[in-house]
C-alpha cells in the first residue's frame, strides 16, 4: 500500500513540476524579459508634421517620453476600423501608464478632414491621450511603408493607390517598433496591453 502511494506521489511531482516551471518561466517572460526590437538595424520612426482632430499640428517631437500605439484606419470605413477604436479603447483604458500616447492615422485625408475626424471622435468618444491624425497622402502613406512597415505592397501615395492594415503597432521612447498586433482580434490586443506594461518597466 505505502509503495502505490509513494508511485502516485512519484508520478504527481514527474508531472508537476514540468508544468510548474514552464509557468515560471513563461511568467517572467511576460513580466520582465524586454521585448525585441523590430524592423532593420537602427530603424526608427521618420519625422512628420500631421493635423490632430482638434487642428493642431503633430510631430515627432510630441512622442519624445511616450510609448506609442499607432494604426491606420479611416472614417468611412464599415468594418473593421469600428472593431479596431474598440480595441484601442480598451488598450486606453487598461494599460494603465501615464505616458501612453494613441495614434491613429488616416488613409482617406482627402475626405478625412480636421473636422470630420472631430466628428468621429465625438462619436466614438474619443479623447484624452488619442489622436486622429490627417494630413498629406503622400505623406502618410510613405509613413505606413517606410516608418511603421504596416504594409509590403509597394505604391506612391498618389490617388489610385490605397493602404488598409489592422495592425497595431508598439512604439518605444526611443521611437523604435517593438510589436505588431492585430487591432480585431480580442487575444492579440490582450497581448498588446500586457506588452505595453512590459515596455514601461524597461530600462533604456
Amino acid at each position: 500500500m505505502r509503495s502505490k502511494y509513494n508511485m502516485w506521489v512519484f508520478v504527481a511531482v514527474v508531472l508537476l513540476v514540468p508544468f510548474s516551471v514552464f509557468g515560471i518561466v513563461r511568467w517572467y517572460e511576460n513580466t520582465y524579459q524586454q521585448l525585441p526590437v523590430l524592423g532593420p538595424t537602427g530603424h526608427v520612426v521618420s519625422d512628420f508634421n500631421l493635423e490632430n482632430q482638434h487642428g493642431s499640428n503633430t510631430t515627432l517631437d510630441q512622442w519624445n517620453g511616450k510609448i506609442v500605439v499607432a494604426n491606420y484606419f479611416f472614417t468611412h470605413c464599415p468594418s473593421i476600423c469600428p472593431k479596431m477604436i474598440y480595441n484601442l479603447k480598451r488598450v486606453q483604458a487598461y494599460a494603465d501608464i501615464k505616458n501612453l500616447q494613441i495614434n491613429s492615422l488616416s488613409v482617406d485625408p482627402e475626405r478625412d478632414s480636421v473636422s470630420q475626424l472631430k466628428s468621429y471622435a465625438a462619436k466614438f468618444d474619443i479623447k484624452g491621450n488619442w489622436n486622429l491624425l490627417t494630413g498629406n497622402k503622400k505623406k502618410l502613406y510613405a509613413l505606413a511603408r517606410k516608418s511603421f512597415l504596416v504594409v509590403a505592397t509597394d505604391g506612391d501615395g498618389g490617388p489610385n493607390d490605397f493602404i488598409h492594415s489592422d495592425k497595431l503597432v508598439l512604439i518605444d521612447t526611443q521611437k523604435r517598433i517593438r510589436g505588431f498586433y492585430d487591432g480585431t482580434d480580442e487575444a492579440s490586443v490582450n497581448q498588446l496591453i500586457k506588452d505595453i506594461k512590459r515596455l514601461a518597466k524597461e530600462r533604456i
